[in-house]
């Protein structure tokens, strides 16, 4: 296979433009990870347009990448987003996820068209330089990630033993149990499958258990889900509105999900087989990020029921009256409840007794396992695309968890749980800085018809997913201002500026290629330099010798 990665390569027969190396399908698969052995398509000589039997083949990547949907940031998006506007953002949700499926629609293209995962791509497109830098911008959205998975678990912990478990506890037994959930893939790809589908149903089971407890009003949920208006909104449901969706949109997951769909068998040189898989994995997709939908709304009606417009004493009063510990959580005074996944759990143990607060402990530690696993994947695949580089499983999940593991740890054994969730805050806006990184990447090789030949995107596709991909940054960039002037503090501010600047920089840089990649041949600075070149030859006179 090709490796050029400068951009002073040449225009390719296929039409590539000169600022990327001439894409080639298929050759060595560099990734060790998940893929020990793949899954076989069954032959169906049927001429229907659908197969359950296939369809069954293709189930689970989509599910893999739906567990990003429900990790432990999402469910505290999704209570905050409850408690704070009531069922007023559900329709931002919808529009998120609707937004998300597109996005991994392209993901997974990728993964079956070329036969190689988004960083294999980054690894043979873009110049040293720039693949170093999106490296290490994507390992921080990973570790961003695996730390808001950590405090989940280490919360949820903490719940089920009634304090019993301290917060630092809860965080050293998340790197056990990580260490042994790896190893399930020994036993075949899809019993590995099958367990992560098993944390999803633990996920639909205690937080639909919330649900019907709750009884949430139907026809605001129906009202909230289907009207895109917020009456009666201010900043603070608007900045939360931002949060959904900085929440839901995950960087680490576009770059995983074009690696799952890696573990099917698919010849890739037939054009029946790759349009068959499109198909199905774009329909499992679907069904997975319905089912994950389905259960952030749960979490949100939940909370929008039994939370919104609650004020502290007023929940003072009823955990006091009910004997449930944890008064210190609320202050005596009439300011509106602010919630997070903790003190979420002990509102709902407060008013809907003890059982809804161990149910909601166990979703929680549910979401945080299936999303630590997930993440650990992500940063593999990651790590052996971008620099080529093969670690063990066992050498990559210490790796990433000592960092991840390490601040979170400090903030639990010198701080108190306010003070671990509010972590969260930060973790949200790091990983919405580095969503660039991952969308402008996979607009721009799906777009590249030397890459993706006849899957390339369309007119329709381009336009469509460059205004989304605009639209996303732009209100996770507003996300970031929101939370750099609330910090408060000049010399961060003079911080944030100079590293807006190199930010700013390098997202253009991409934004450059990317729209060379979608036609805008005017911007090939490359191209329009030799085409000069060659007519200033060709306008030589020619002199006898």
């Amino acid at each position: 296979m090709a490796q050029g990665k400068g951009v002073e390569t040449t225009q390719t027969q296929r039409g590539a433009p000169s600022v990327f190396p001439e894409g080639q399908n298929g050759g060595t698969d560099l990734s060790s990870t998940y893929f020990h052995h793949k899954v076989p398509i069954p032959d169906d000589d049927s001429q229907m347009w659908f197969s359950f039997r296939k369809l069954w083949a293709f189930t689970g990547p989509g599910f893999l990448m739906s567990i990003a949907y429900l990790d432990p940031g999402n469910i505290e998006s999704d209570l905050q987003s409850g408690a704070k506007a009531g069922f007023k953002l559900l329709w931002v949700l919808l529009a998120a996820t609707i937004i998300g499926l597109l996005l991994q629609r392209l993901a997974a293209r990728l993964g079956v068209v070329t036969g190689m995962h988004l960083a294999e791509v980054c690894n043979r497109q873009y110049p040293t330089v720039p693949r170093i830098v999106l490296w290490l911008m994507v390992e921080l959205a990973i570790i961003g990630s695996d730390m808001q998975e950590v405090i989940g678990c280490a919360i949820a912990f903490n719940l089920l033993s009634s304090g019993r478990i301290p917060l630092w506890g809860g965080v050293l037994i998340t790197i056990i149990d990580t260490f042994v959930f790896l190893f399930l893939d020994k036993y075949g790809l899809r019993k590995l499958e099958a367990f992560f589908g098993v944390l999803i149903t633990i996920m639909a089971i205690t937080f639909g258990y919330e649900y019907v407890m709750v009884r949430p009003d139907q026809g605001e949920l129906l009202k909230g889900m289907f009207m895109p208006y917020c009456e009666g909104c201010g900043p603070v449901q608007l900045e939360q509105a931002v949060g959904i969706v900085g929440a839901v949109i995950m960087p680490h997951n576009i770059y995983l999900h074009s690696a799952l769909v890696k573990s099917r068998q698919i010849d890739r040189s037939s054009k029946k087989e790759l349009k068959e898989a499109n198909k199905y994995f774009f329909i499992e997709s679907t069904i997975a990020l319905f089912l994950s939908f389905l259960i952030n709304v749960f979490v949100v009606a939940v909370f929008a029921e039994a939370v919104y417009g609650r004020t502290n004493i007023e929940v003072h009063d009823i955990c006091n009256a009910t004997g449930i510990l944890h008064l210190d959580l609320f202050p005596l005074n009439n300011e509106t409840l602010q919630v997070d996944i903790y003190k979420g759990g002990v509102v709902l143990g407060c008013i809907f007794g003890p059982a809804a607060l161990y149910i909601w402990a166990v979703g929680i530690l549910a979401a945080g396992q299936s999303s630590t696993m997930t993440g650990t994947y992500s940063g593999q695949f990651v790590m052996e695309g971008f620099l080529n580089l093969r670690w063990s499983r066992f050498s990559r999940v210490l790796l990433t968890r000592s960092i991840a593991i390490t601040p979170t740890l400090l903030v639990a054994i010198f701080q108190d749980v306010t003070h671990l969730t509010g972590m969260n805050d930060f973790l949200n806006v790091l990983q919405s800085m580095q969503l660039p990184f991952a969308l402008i990447p996979i607009l721009t090789f799906t777009s590249l018809s030397s890459l993706m030949s006849e899957f390339a995107n369309g007119l329709f596709w381009k336009i469509g997913g460059g205004v989304v991909i605009l639209l996303v940054c732009c209100i996770n960039m507003y996300f970031v201002v929101i939370y750099v002037t609330s910090l408060n503090s000049v010399w961060l501010y003079v911080l944030a500026a100079f590293l807006c600047i190199a930010y700013l920089g390098f997202v253009g840089y991409l934004t450059w290629l990317c729209l060379i990649a979608l036609g805008v041949s005017c911007l090939d600075v490359t191209c329009r330099a030799r085409d000069d070149t060659t007519v200033l030859i060709e306008q030589q006179p020619e002199f006898d010798s």
